[in-house]
């Protein structure tokens, strides 16, 4: 336990990094959309749409500015602002969004996204020449292959740049002929050198990715979700894997997957130290990984 009790409501968690001793938390998974956008990807958590599984309560449904302002409360100094294209011809409109309010919003990493597409390697490099610092694919919303050729020079690009990318590539909680572990692995294969953030752990294929994490030196993996009771019914987390966590400290990064949780922000925090890692584990996790990370 820290010097201070586990976060059970969003009030306590200040506190309980305060009691860390770090300056905050760094959370690498955190959504911006544009807000046409925004409300279609709720209404899908909503209707509990075919790539949800289940009911998903939303627990922060605030305006774009109330949202921030949560996130200035609980103390997240640091946050991604992950959008992801499902259709040719989408990123580059994503990305002018999330440039714009990575402008407007000085906690926000520059964030984009890609797609295959013709044109795709052009304008990642454009975007790397901008700044971008975090791009984020999702390969299940995506339906797409992450060996697609036509993303293989972005690979290049991104290895060679050292940006990270958020990838979710786990079959949670949907499975479909493009998730699993082996087309990133085999992606990681090519370009060892890529940084990739596996996101929730790479649920439930958490052997697998957390293997990934071990074995290429710039893969990491983030705890979106993980460890909390909703995911827990679904996709336990094997005990017996706990152990290699805390060995892989450097490795792991905090996510929440804010604002589509059905759940207080508080709680990821109280499972992520249920985990029983230690006060250290927990610095790096919540802030130090981040930060070396991104800078």
């Amino acid at each position: 336990m820290t010097a201070a009790p586990p976060p059970l409501e969003d009030a306590d968690v200040p506190a309980w990094w305060q009691a860390l001793g770090i300056p905050g938390l760094f959370d690498v998974h955190v959504h911006f959309l544009p807000p046409r956008m925004q409300a279609k990807v709720w209404a899908q958590f909503d209707n509990a749409g075919p790539l949800i599984g289940r009911p998903w309560p939303i627990r922060y449904r605030g305006s774009e500015e109330e949202r921030v302002e949560q996130l200035r409360e609980l103390g997240v100094r640091r946050f991604t602002a992950l959008s992801y294209a499902h259709v040719p011809g989408m990123a580059e409109s994503l990305n002018d969004w999330a440039a714009d309010f990575a402008d407007r919003v000085p906690e926000s990493l520059r964030s984009a996204t890609f797609f295959p597409e013709p044109g795709v390697a052009e304008y990642v490099a454009r975007r790397l020449e901008r700044g971008v610092e975090v791009f984020k694919v999702h390969v299940q919303v995506g339906a797409f292959d992450l060996r697609d050729p036509a993303l293989d020079p972005v690979w290049g690009l991104l290895a060679e740049a050292g940006t990270p990318v958020v990838v979710h590539a786990g079959s949670g909680p949907v499975a479909t002929e493009f998730t699993g572990p082996g087309p990133l692995c085999a992606v990681l294969e090519r370009h060892p050198r890529l940084t990739a953030v596996i996101a929730h752990m790479g649920a439930p294929e958490y052997l697998d990715f957390l293997q990934m994490a071990e074995r290429f030196e710039r893969t990491y993996l983030d705890t979106t979700m993980a460890f909390t009771g909703f995911f827990e019914d679904a996709a336990p987390f094997p005990a017996d894997l706990v152990p290699r966590l805390e060995a892989l400290g450097d490795k792991v990064l905090l996510g929440t997957d804010f604002p589509t949780i059905p759940y207080p922000y508080a709680h990821q925090l109280e499972a992520v130290e249920a985990l029983g890692l230690g006060e250290r584990w927990l610095r790096r996790v919540c802030w130090d990984n981040g930060a070396a990370l991104f800078g």
